[in-house]
């Protein structure tokens, strides 16, 4: 058993143009002042990193850890969501998508998908120079317009639509295996990997690539209402990043798991600050300690209701205490005796 780290903050949903959120120095004091030891950066938000230049300049990154590490925090990883996003889009989804791409990009989805590769590749570079060896990201989605299929899906498709995510794919966790890095996957909604046989289909179909890994995020999970702690014991040995993060689903007689097209605050299921939602979090941490994982544990906050600040506050001290500091010895050790051949033998009736 390992003690998993933490608390650490993903900074996506606090980065802004105000101070303190418009910069990396600014915006670590700010985590550092709240109880927090580590912080994920977004790896598309420019005014915390340029990760094409982290990955070409060791100086650079070796600059951007120094700010990082002079606010008292480590980098726990970098995060490439809406880069992994755009790797696999399909058509239907171009309009909405081109917003995660430079305007260069927009409304060309050969070049976007061109950009998008290159930047997963110089995130994967960028980690092996800030010296950290996992990355989190989406998969991107070919199939997820046939999830829930009218009329039927052909046969043979499924496996099509994974085969083509698997080679787009490949390059990317070769280059990130060459640098050491292993690319986590939030298994998410929208996302061709959503649960845990979709994330099977995919590891499959890229040979069981050793680089292809698992964030691990429950509260994609209540939404989906997959059983949150055995999905650990199926998926522990791939689990490599964890986002703290809680949920609740609350169907009515008007509306379930679909979500009726109402706001965020108005669905049955819906995202919460922690604490707030229905998720086993102490059942969570005991499953992660019991296999080892000594990953990061990090607040991803989204709720619709209470503020970003309240949750990041609360949030540092929620995972604080949550956090399993493991035994390195057995309870019942006081009444044990030293090996023993003969007595143990003689025990036997041998």
């Amino acid at each position: 058993m390992k003690t998993i780290k933490g608390p650490a903050i993903f900074l996506a949903q606090f980065a802004d143009d105000t101070e303190p959120f418009n910069n990396l120095k600014n915006i670590c004091q700010w985590a550092k002042g709240i109880g927090y030891k580590g912080v994920q950066i977004p790896a598309w938000d420019t005014r915390l990193i340029d990760v094409k230049k982290a990955a070409e300049s060791q100086t650079y990154a070796d600059e951007i850890k120094g700010i990082v590490n002079e606010a008292g925090l480590e980098i726990t990883e970098l995060a490439t969501h809406l880069q992994g996003q755009l790797v696999a889009v399909h058509p239907a989804y171009d309009t909405m998508f081109d917003s995660f791409a430079p305007d260069a990009y927009k409304g060309n989805p050969k070049a976007r998908t061109e950009w998008a590769v290159d930047q997963v590749k110089s995130a994967a570079t960028a980690s092996k120079n800030l010296g950290i060896n996992v990355m989190a990201s989406f998969s991107g989605a070919l199939l997820w317009h046939t999830v829930y299929p009218w009329p039927q899906r052909p046969a043979g498709l499924v496996e099509t639509g994974f085969k083509e995510l698997a080679n787009r794919w490949m390059p990317i966790l070769d280059h990130a295996k060459d640098n050491g890095v292993e690319i986590c996957y939030e298994l998410h909604p929208g996302e061709d990997l959503h649960d845990g046989l979709t994330y099977e289909r995919f590891w499959e179909a890229t040979g069981k690539h050793d680089s292809a890994k698992i964030l691990y995020d429950p509260s994609h999970f209540v939404l989906q209402q997959l059983d949150y702690l055995q999905f650990i014991d199926f998926y522990h040995e791939n689990i490599r990043m964890f986002h703290v993060k809680d949920a609740e689903f609350n169907p009515t007689g008007k509306a379930g798991v679909y979500g009726g097209f109402e706001n965020w605050v108005d669905r049955p299921g819906r995202f919460r600050s922690l604490g707030d939602g229905q998720v086993d979090f102490s059942g969570i941490f005991s499953k992660l300690s019991q296999y080892g994982y000594d990953g990061w544990a990090v607040l991803e906050w989204e709720c619709c209701i209470k503020s970003p600040q309240q949750g990041a506050e609360e949030g540092s001290v929620f995972i604080q205490d949550h956090i399993i500091e493991v035994t390195e010895k057995a309870f019942d050790d006081f009444a044990g005796a030293a090996p023993d051949e003969a007595m143990n033998r003689k025990i036997l009736g041998l």
